[in-house]
């Protein structure tokens, strides 16, 4: 049995059903032929993936796993890459566009979707397991207080959705929080009509004073234009733009 590494983040799902629904969230959606589990750790997704039609990879940086995955999954065996998601070019190892899915490490479940929008034009689908109140935050609609800079960044280019809640009992160790399951499927939007860069900078400047004004938490920027902040416009707070405002908003700052 594979001992569970704390510094690896991992917690082994030992729910059949629970493992059930998270590979079958994968829609196919994107057209797509390859896809890309992160961490299969003991398998408990892997034994539900390997049965679709897909071309299923398995990407661990654990050895101990690794020599479990080799044993359990020998069919698949030459589909075993050792590495880290966040740092392989996966592009080059398997064929694009393709899906991701896992039971994400809560130590880095934000780093790999900074990674999924790099990424955005070879990932079609993604199904992920994030701590409840990441994947509450990743998915939440303009308007609520647990949008954020990442929920903002990944809409912009993902239609989100969450899925279902996943209680701390089904895992090996159990976490000390609740999970939650979650859906991106790549959107139209081939491009921003902003700078990419100025995007972030602007949606990164006004969460980071996410409980001022736009009028106050932009004004190092807004005082180098000649935007009429009096607008009523100004009067939001961040959580209150959708992508699309973000981007006019960008776009008018640009000008």
């Amino acid at each position: 049995m594979v001992k569970p590494k704390k510094h690896l983040g991992q917690h082994f799902l030992n729910d059949e059903n629970i493992a059930f629904r998270i590979a079958d969230g994968l829609t196919g959606y994107g057209d797509y032929i390859d896809v890309l589990e992160i961490g299969p750790g003991t398998g408990a997704l892997t034994t539900h993936l390997i049965k679709k039609e897909w071309n299923l990879h398995l990407l661990e940086i654990d050895p101990e796993s690794i020599i479990y995955l080799h044993s359990n999954y020998p069919g698949i065996s030459e589909k075993i890459i050792t590495g880290d998601f966040l740092n392989l070019d996966i592009s080059k190892i398997i064929n694009t566009p393709f899906a991701l899915i896992g039971n994400f490490p809560y130590n880095i479940s934000s780093q790999i979707m900074f990674r999924v929008l790099e990424m955005r034009d070879d990932i079609s689908e993604v199904v992920g397991m994030f701590q409840k109140e990441v994947a509450e935050r990743l998915v939440a609609p303009p308007g609520t207080k647990k949008t954020g800079i990442l929920s903002v960044l990944l809409q912009a280019w993902y239609d989100c959705e969450y899925l279902f809640t996943v209680d701390k009992e089904v895992f090996y160790p159990p976490p000390k929080v609740q999970s939650g399951v979650i859906r991106l499927k790549r959107n139209n939007r081939k491009y921003l009509e902003v700078d990419e860069k100025d995007f972030k900078r602007i949606i990164k400047l006004a969460f980071n004073q996410r409980r001022k004004t736009l009028r106050n938490s932009l004004k190092s920027v807004l005082n180098e234009t000649d935007i009429d902040v009096s607008d009523p416009f100004f009067t939001k707070r961040p959580e209150q733009l959708s992508v699309e405002e973000f981007i006019g908003l960008v776009k008018l700052i640009e000008q």
